[in-house]
């Protein structure tokens, strides 16, 4: 506690600072839930700011965004992570997360010498023949200069930004101590593990704070295209790249979103679809590691119709379960098959408990609006959102590796479809999911697979022994503990609290009819209608007893259903 206390006193400043630019765009009642103002000095002037009142008719997805905006670097990352959930937010929010870009206002080159000289360790004129002080390019973590090695070689140097990195740090311990508030506040949020959502964004951050990391994505990249000429890797000068410096070849040929430039250089719009396609694909299905933003902007296309990827810093990688669930997935929506999609939904929810009828019924309507449409008329990234929304409405929350995929696939059909209208995604998707599909049914890989299967039985079977005794150990010296979770413990025990009821009413009911019944036969005391008062009222009593019984056995059978 004294260490949060400490921390918010240090981070003071920054929070005044986001509870400002969060009223001024109209989200007061997003900072009194959240209860971000407590404890800050002048709270109560902050949250009585009037609001900018053409802001304020602004749609709530729009004020967000420009709130993002303007709370800086670490939060319009936030901002592109969340443009990748899809699971999370409807396509209005996910379309204004998109339109969050990092580019900034360059530094002067004279800001950025002292970093480049830093990396390199020696006067940076003495490497490079030329060198642009003016940026090609400028974001929130580095900025991007031409140069020339003194053999005529062009290159890039993408040079990290000087000390911004506490003010990020500082932003993280925020939005992690939001995030903890909001899992209170919003229970609806706890299935999204914001906290753990957080923590994850810290990780990738940390990881595009490092560009050496990128490099290594970069050099990766190159290996798994070794022999396809159309797909064009930047090369690494490695001997001056580090954790603040990437030193890579300069690719020159024409901007990804110049369609204009495109047709007046000649190239094959088709040919650059279909390419880039494959590539993106092979990433995804046969690599299992992928560029996860392929938007106009991180490519750049050639002489001969070739493809040259730029941009590593966002990549996603998928493990072999996973990929096998995509190419069910996959496979399930090319033929259009609905207890495929179902099953896959399914491997998905995880601990989530979901109305499987509802589920299937959810997803045959999805279908049914896709079922007359000829191939060339279906968009994939339709298919996506369609598939996101139903997961949204039976809460089911995509795995984190695949949120990237997701938006990597949608973004890559649009940038098919602008290059050439007639592009079918699903055209290049089905010969890939078969040659997953024939991969994974090969007999040498069925042997390799029923290899590893025996091997991991063996090694559980081997340490058996050794398992149990610890147990036996930890028994022994009163360690032993069970922990049992017990789902919707609360509806199992008001369930037990009725039965027991019930059966109790039923004995009673029960014991009253037989002692009416004894009763009956003692011609003694008042009667009714000729018979013992005493017996007639114990029979009455047991009937509405018994009406109770049943009507309550009906009601409860008919919830259930």
């Amino acid at each position: 506690m004294l260490k949060e206390t400490f921390t918010v006193m240090r981070d003071l400043p920054r929070v005044r600072e986001i509870i400002a630019i969060l009223m001024r765009h109209g989200l007061g009642n997003l900072v009194q839930r959240l209860g971000l103002a407590k404890g800050v000095e002048r709270a109560g002037d902050l949250l009585h700011w009037p609001g900018d009142h053409e802001v304020e008719l602004l749609e709530p997805p729009v004020r967000v965004r420009r709130a993002l905006e303007q709370l800086g670097p670490t939060f319009i990352k936030l901002g592109q992570v969340l443009a990748t959930r899809v699971d999370m937010f409807p396509p209005e929010w996910i379309a204004e997360f998109e339109k969050l870009q990092s580019d900034v206002p360059p530094l002067p080159f004279a800001e950025l010498e002292p970093e480049l000289r830093a990396a390199l360790g020696r006067d940076p004129h003495e490497l490079f023949f030329e060198l642009d002080p003016q940026p090609i390019g400028s974001a929130s973590i580095a900025q991007v200069h031409r140069a020339k090695l003194h053999d005529g070689t062009e290159v890039v140097l993408k040079i990290r930004r000087p000390n911004f990195i506490a003010k990020i740090e500082a932003d993280l311990r925020i939005l992690r101590h939001i995030a903890g508030l909001a899992m209170f506040e919003f229970p609806d949020l706890r299935r999204y593990q914001p906290v753990r959502m957080v923590d994850e964004f810290a990780k990738s951050i940390h990881r595009e704070l490092n560009l050496s990391i990128e490099a290594r994505n970069l050099e990766r990249f190159s290996t798994n295209f070794a022999g396809h000429e159309e797909i064009v890797i930047p090369k690494i000068w490695w001997e001056w790249t580090s954790d603040r410096l990437i030193v890579q070849e300069y690719i020159a040929g024409v901007a990804g979103n110049d369609l204009a430039a495109v047709d007046a250089t000649g190239l094959d719009r088709k040919l650059l679809a279909a390419r880039g396609a494959d590539a993106v694909l092979k990433m995804v299905l046969i690599d299992g590691y992928f560029h996860a933003d392929p938007h106009p902007g991180n490519v750049k296309y050639l002489s001969g119709s070739r493809i040259a990827f730029l941009d590593f810093g966002m990549v996603g990688r998928l493990p072999h379960p996973r990929r096998d669930h995509i190419v069910d997935l996959l496979a399930a929506l090319a033929q259009r098959d609905e207890h495929g999609i179902l099953n896959v939904l399914l491997e998905w929810t995880g601990d989530t408990v979901v109305d499987e009828e509802k589920l299937a019924a959810d997803i045959a309507d999805f279908m049914f609006n896709y079922e007359n449409l000829s191939l060339k008329d279906i968009q994939f990234g339709h298919l996506l959102n369609d598939v996101a929304m139903i997961m949204r409405e039976h809460e089911i929350t995509l795995p984190a590796d695949l949120t990237l995929l997701f938006k990597a696939l949608i973004t890559l059909e649009g940038l098919g479809r602008q290059l050439d209208p007639e592009f079918q995604m699903v055209s290049h998707l089905t010969p890939f999911v078969k040659e997953v599909i024939i991969t994974r049914y090969n007999p040498k890989t069925l042997l390799k697979r029923g290899k590893d299967n025996f091997l991991e039985a063996f090694n559980v079977l081997s340490g058996l022994p050794r398992d149990i005794g610890k147990l036996i150990k930890q028994a022994r010296r009163g360690n032993l503990r069970i922990d049992l979770d017990l789902k919707r413990l609360d509806h199992f025990g008001n369930q037990l609290a009725k039965s027991a009821n019930r059966l109790t009413m039923g004995i009673v009911t029960g014991a009253l009819i037989i002692g009416s019944s004894i009763a009956m036969t003692i011609k003694v005391g008042p009667t009714i209608f000729g018979m013992p008062l005493l017996g007639f009222l114990g029979f009455v009593v047991a009937l509405l007893n018994a009406i109770w019984l049943m009507f309550a056995i009906w009601i409860s059978s008919k919830s259930e259903r």
